[in-house]
């Protein structure tokens, strides 16, 4: 893989450490995390590097996306950092169960201790959480976790003027993008048998949101 395939994304820079620093106070021990829309994949090698008992698949829908996850991973190889998984959420089916992919330590589809979703519910259709929901109640082990960072509503408000300017900026760009009322996506994945542990403001008006599989 080239080098040059390599993308950027400067939010990843800023919100890394933190969003570390909350996978390691929630994760086990050790076991396989999914990452959905792993983008760039900067956060996938950097992640993987600090995780080392964990072993991290990455994934995105897009062919461009994965061709740069895949070169951060050559650039920074980890032995726990995998090959880019084509999964798009808003399907009713991920690849990697139709598929029946095995890889490496996954014997079966529900393997997961974690699953990861960073700046995607808001930059994507509704679908798009619909099936993240889905996905992540068919593929957690139980007691696993899903893990969403991006920015959100409460009771329907924005929580900062820059969170309103930046809806208003991603609707103009496309009618089915849009930072979501975190209720409304709670309920979702409560719908899913997957309960919210917790909710953690984090940095730039973001929030870290905490799930578990029961």
């Amino acid at each position: 893989m080239n080098l040059d395939a390599r993308r950027y994304a400067d939010a990843t820079q800023r919100n890394r450490q933190p969003i570390l620093e909350i996978l390691q106070r929630i994760l086990p021990p050790e076991g396989n995390i999914l990452e959905i829309s792993s983008g760039t994949g900067q956060h996938a090698v950097f992640f993987a590097a600090e995780l080392v008992n964990h072993d991290w698949y990455p994934s995105d829908p897009d062919p461009l996306s994965r061709d740069s996850i895949a070169a951060w991973r050559n650039h920074h190889p980890s032995d726990n950092l995998h090959d880019p998984l084509d999964i798009d959420a808003m399907t009713s089916c991920w690849a990697i169960e139709n598929e029946k992919i095995s890889i490496d330590a996954i014997t079966q589809c529900q393997a997961f201790c974690l699953i990861a979703n960073i700046n995607m519910i808001h930059i994507s259709p509704w679908k798009a959480c619909l099936g993240l929901m889905a996905g992540a109640n068919r593929l957690l082990s139980a007691g696993g976790i899903l893990y969403l960072y991006g920015p959100y509503k409460r009771n329907g408000q924005h929580i900062s003027p820059s969170n309103e300017m930046f809806d208003r900026s991603l609707r103009s760009r496309n009618f089915q993008w849009g930072v979501r009322n975190l209720e409304d996506v709670v309920a979702i994945a409560e719908s899913e048998d997957l309960e919210l542990q917790e909710v953690v403001a984090m940095p730039a008006n973001n929030l870290s949101v905490i799930f578990r599989k029961q």
